[in-house]
């Protein structure tokens, strides 16, 4: 007996130990989380993303961003994925097919003014893909000599100047192992190790243009060029950062409380002489991780439980239509989170297509 009740001791020493002591990725932060933001009001439930048309993408998964392009006639579109191929996809028709590799994980994707393809690979850097596949270039893949770690998302101003997320300088996607782990890390530490850069394709010159971000992510332009729309996916809110003009350099909150994990934002139709934008929501808040928002003891802790047992994203399906000052125009949402994870929304002639972090199709709905 006495026997028994040492080894059970010893037993439960080790897994305090374990539990207190273990070394893990992070070293959490204290950080004051916003007020929880529930799905009511202007965000009130509702079932208007639930019944998506899905469209095959060849067995690929993880199609993040896509843009829409016309070619002789048709409506055709070019999403990332998580397999690192760019996929060429006939919606119509209903076929897809291999139209590049980068060889990482490309995430944003948007059209230069000549109709060539500017690439966020979180493994390479920027990249740049001619307009019929021939040719891969990288445009950047460091500042001031060191890797830039996650390029998410990105914006291409008139001039050509390209804006773009480094989602964390800390955790970089290939280190960690995953785009998705690596994001867990950074939001979880909350060092705001996030930034914004940009890239000049006439100087050839990478740029800081802003930092301090809990996990930079979506980028687009206002509609003068002199600003750019940046999501903060960890501090659940959207930033207006001015990049010229008089107010260059000055930052403003723009959607300061959402309630969800913000992913990808892209410009949408002009309403009432106003740019509009969707966004989308990766995942509802959770409450739990608010809760030890000031406790950064537990959140060390709970990444030496098991698996099974760690925080992690609930499924529920959102994009989010707001307009150039911020308000909240209309929410789509799946409460079941049928289509694994929307990231965002592009509305195409016809239809808003809805991207994924996970799913192996790409979703859409008429619209408008």
């Amino acid at each position: 007996m006495k026997t028994a009740l040492k080894l059970t001791a010893a037993l439960l020493l080790l897994a305090a130990l374990y539990l207190t002591l273990w070394p893990v990725a992070v070293k959490p932060v204290a950080w004051d989380s916003p007020p929880p933001q529930p799905f009511e009001g202007e965000f009130a439930v509702n079932t208007r993303l639930s019944d998506l048309e899905l469209l095959p993408i060849g067995g690929y998964h993880g199609p993040e961003d896509l843009v829409v392009k016309t070619e002789q006639g048709r409506e055709i579109l070019y999403t990332t994925s998580q397999d690192g191929v760019i996929i060429r996809v006939d919606p119509e028709a209903r076929t897809s097919s291999v139209f590049a590799n980068t060889g990482g994980k490309p995430l944003g994707i948007e059209l230069d003014g000549q109709g060539n393809f500017v690439i966020a690979d979180a493994y390479k850097g920027l990249l740049w893909i001619a307009a019929d596949g021939s040719q891969q270039i990288t445009l950047t893949d460091s500042y001031q000599n060191k890797p830039i770690a996650y390029a998410d998302d990105l914006a291409i101003a008139r001039t050509g100047v390209i804006y773009f997320s480094d989602a964390s300088t800390k955790f970089g996607a290939q280190a960690a192992g995953s785009t998705m782990a690596a994001s867990l890390f950074e939001i979880s530490e909350h060092g705001k190790t996030g930034r914004i850069l940009s890239y000049d394709p006439e100087t050839g010159r990478t740029a800081l243009i802003a930092d301090n971000y809990s996990f930079a992510n979506g980028v687009a332009m206002c509609p003068d060029d002199s600003c750019i729309l940046v999501n903060e996916t960890g501090e659940y809110s959207v930033d207006k950062i001015y990049v010229t003009g008089p107010r260059a350099g000055e930052v403003e909150p723009l959607v300061p409380n959402l309630p969800g994990f913000p992913d990808n934002i892209n410009p949408g139709a002009m309403i009432d002489g106003k740019q509009t934008y969707w966004l989308g929501l990766a995942a509802p808040r959770n409450a739990q991780l608010d809760a030890v928002a000031q406790k950064p003891f537990l959140r060390a802790l709970s990444f030496r439980l098991p698996k099974a047992l760690q925080l992690k994203a609930e499924p529920y399906g959102c994009v989010i239509q707001i307009d150039e000052d911020g308000k909240i125009l209309q929410t789509l949402q799946d409460p079941s989170g049928a289509y694994r994870v929307t990231t965002g929304a592009i509305e195409g002639a016809q239809h808003l297509y809805i991207t994924s972090l996970e799913a192996k199709t790409l979703g859409r709905l008429p619209y408008p």
